[in-house]
This record gives structure tokens, sequence and C-alpha cells, in this order.
């Protein structure tokens, strides 16, 4: 008996290992199995300019990641308080502005470093809503200003094309082994109207469908926004906004990437460093005591030899 309608993942979806560096952007999509993939041990840079959610934000953060751009007083704002990037999420945002820009220049930076080795870029839209200031430029967050400050637009897929075309064509020329995952966000942006945000992920779908066949031997798509809508057809798998997925959602889709992009090496592994993460952030009720420092102990160990037998694996500093 099916209780569901299988959504099918093509067979020759890359498979990722520890051995790879992933740049992992776009939507709170790409935080949830960026984060995953961090406490599954892999050299992982997750979202150096915090969540974005349209294309052309997206395109201009692997720009300014490649050229390892340097943002001064000139590329940020003041507003309501605090000191503010039209490039970056709020997190980002304090009211001492040297703090906001060591925080951006910091993660750039280290993202940069890593650039030269990254083989795997996981990339999520998740509107093709975008907003444009009084200088033209699309902003990747308002932060709560008025919309009367900003043209908001739907992209057209060829707007789309237009502007990755060229940035993947020069991406793949520098490493014809990279592989760029794409996925649309299954995260629905309801303040948009049902019928808007549809014809929204459409636009992004059948964007990512034209890239994939401009770039076959390099651009694979993963079906979250499908398989949440059919194989997860039901309201107890959204959290209580009823728009993002809920923590079995999150599971679900994560065991069905892995399932395809995991060979059997690479899965023991990853919940080995999951126990181990899991291990790290447990709060006993007695810190202090003599046992819990023994825990430690062992948790320590199992990191070592773990480094020792696969020393590319990434394990937080603490």
């Amino acid at each position: 008996m099916k209780l569901t309608t299988p959504v099918e993942i093509e067979k020759d979806f890359p498979h990722i290992s520890h051995r790879d560096n992933v740049l992992v952007l776009g939507s709170c999509f790409s935080d949830n199995i960026g984060e995953k993939l961090h406490t599954s041990g892999f050299q992982t840079e997750i979202n150096p300019f915090g969540t974005l959610y349209n294309p052309v934000s997206i395109a201009r953060a692997i720009y300014e990641i490649e050229e390892k751009k340097k943002y001064t007083e000139d590329n940020l704002f003041y507003y309501q308080g605090l000191w503010q990037s039209d490039m970056h999420h709020g997190s980002f945002s304090d009211s001492d502005k040297e703090t906001v820009l060591n925080h951006i220049n910091n993660r750039i930076s280290k993202a940069h470093n890593t650039w030269v080795n990254t083989n795997v870029i996981l990339l999520t839209f998740g509107s093709a809503f975008v907003y444009y200031n009084k200088t033209g430029e699309v902003v990747s967050n308002c932060h709560k200003r008025p919309e009367s400050e900003f043209n908001r637009q739907r992209l057209t897929v060829e707007g789309i094309i237009s502007i990755y075309e060229p940035l993947l064509n020069s991406l793949i020329e520098q490493n014809r082994e990279l592989n760029i995952i794409m996925t649309v966000s299954p995260i629905r942006h309801l303040r948009d109207g049902l019928h808007q945000n549809q014809l929204s992920k459409s636009t992004l779908l059948l964007a990512i469908d034209k890239l994939k066949s401009l770039f076959p031997h390099n651009i694979y798509y993963f079906p979250a926004y499908e398989i949440m809508m059919d194989e997860l057809r039901d309201y107890r798998f959204y959290a209580d906004d009823l728009m993002h997925p809920s923590t079995m959602a999150i599971e679900y889709l994560w065991e069905k990437f892995t399932t395809c992009s995991f060979e059997n090496e690479t899965q023991q592994l990853a919940e080995e460093c999951q126990k181990i993460y899991k291990a790290i952030n447990h709060r006993p009720l007695h810190a202090d005591k003599g046992t819990h420092k023994e825990f430690l102990k062992q948790i320590v160990l199992k990191i070592n030899r773990l480094k020792e037998k696969y020393p590319y694996l990434e394990f937080k500093t603490e």
C-alpha cells in the first residue's frame, strides 16, 4: 500500500565525501542542510552572508567571496540604532560599526581562503521576488525598512539565466570537476499569497532546469521542494508558522539527501561524527563532577582517533 507519492532523484546525483570542501549558500533550507553537513564532520562553509533568498543576491555573494571583497563604512547604513548591510542578514547588524565590519569581513575572508579548494557548491533559491533600492541595486535584506523605499519585482527565467550562465561558465572553467547542487527551498513565502508564491517557485524551477541543460555535467538538482509538497503533504510536517519544515521534515529531507549523495563509508563516518557532536552538546546536571570530566576526555579521545584516520574531518574548536 502506497501512502505517499515518491519523488524520484536523478540517478547520476554526485557523491559527496568528507574530503570535499562544500560551500552552502541560500535560504533557510541551506542553513538546515549546511548545519547537518557540519555536524557530520564535513568541511563546510555555511552562508557567510547569512540567509539569502533570491538568486541575484546568491550570485553576488559568490562574486564577492571570489574577489575577497572588503566592506567599508560606505557599504553600510544606519537604521533604528543599528549599522546594517543591504547584502547581509540581520545577524550581522550591530550598534557598533566596527563590530559589523569585522564580522562581515572575517566571514568573507574565511570563505575566500577555502574558495580555491571548494569543489561542491550547494545553492538553494528561496524566492524569485527581489527588492530594488533607490540606487537600482537588489538588496538581500530590507531590514524592516518601509516598502516605499523599494521597488519589488519578480525575476524572469531569462533574467536568472543571464546572471548565472556567465558566472557558472567562469566557475567551471576554473574547476572542471566542480559539482553544483541546486535546489528550491520548500519554505513557502505566504506574504506573497499562495498563487504568487507558486509563480515564484515555478520561475526558480524553470531557471534551474534551463541551467541544468546548459551545464549537464556540473549541475544537479535535489528536489527538496517536491519532496515537501508530495511525500510530506501534511501540516504535521510543518512548524507552528505553517511555512517552515518541522524538525521531523528536516530529518526526512536530510535522509533523502544522504541516501543519494553518500556512499556507505561516508554515511557511517557521518553518523559517527553526529554522535560526537550530540555528546559535545550534552548538558549534564552536575558539570563539576569527575564522571563528567572523564566523559569529556573520552569524547576528545574519540575525536583524536578519528582525526588520525581522517585528518580532513572538521570539528568545532570546543
